[in-house]
């Protein structure tokens, strides 16, 4: 994560996250960084659907592919880019082992990333099925994948 929050120090840019299955972890890495508070904006944990849509995630969008799907994660990444301003925007959701009695649908071991760039408008996504027993473990292979996305998107600038 450190060179993430090195290049967009450099490029004087932000980021923001809206974090659902991994309650903040992205959010910690990142300002676990040192100089992080130059480019983290601001770190949303919306665990329940009420909470992602009044962060921006459409309702609609939620009752036809469920809270667990990409179409949310894209409403997540881009809501909270909306939200604070930032140009770059994380959202996560999904399930890790776990059934959810509010919201049925879904895989019990996917989780999907999506990284959005409001400059350029794009979206970098990954659909992840969770293997590991553990949550921490997990989160932290999310968090591989994150750092991908995002050296993925800012290759896209360059």
């Amino acid at each position: 994560m450190e060179e993430i929050v090195q290049i967009l120090t450099l490029r004087n840019e932000t980021i923001s996250t809206m974090e659902s299955a991994t309650g903040g972890f992205i959010a910690n890495a990142i300002t676990n960084v040192e100089g992080a508070s130059e480019v983290f904006s601001f770190g949303a944990v919306t665990y329940s659907n009420f909470y992602k849509i009044k962060f921006g995630v459409s309702e609609e969008v939620i009752k036809k592919y469920s809270v667990y799907s990409m179409e949310v994660a894209h409403e997540m990444s881009s809501s909270i880019v909306n939200y604070t301003g930032s140009r770059y925007g994380i959202g996560i959701t999904g399930k890790f082992n776990r059934e959810d009695r509010f919201n049925q649908f879904g895989d019990n071991r996917v989780v999907y990333i999506s990284v959005y760039d409001k400059v350029l408008n794009i979206y970098v996504d990954k659909v992840l099925t969770v293997t590991d027993k553990s949550r921490e473990k997990n989160k932290e292979n999310v968090l591989y994948w994150v750092i991908n996305l995002l050296k993925e998107i800012l290759k896209e600038e360059e």
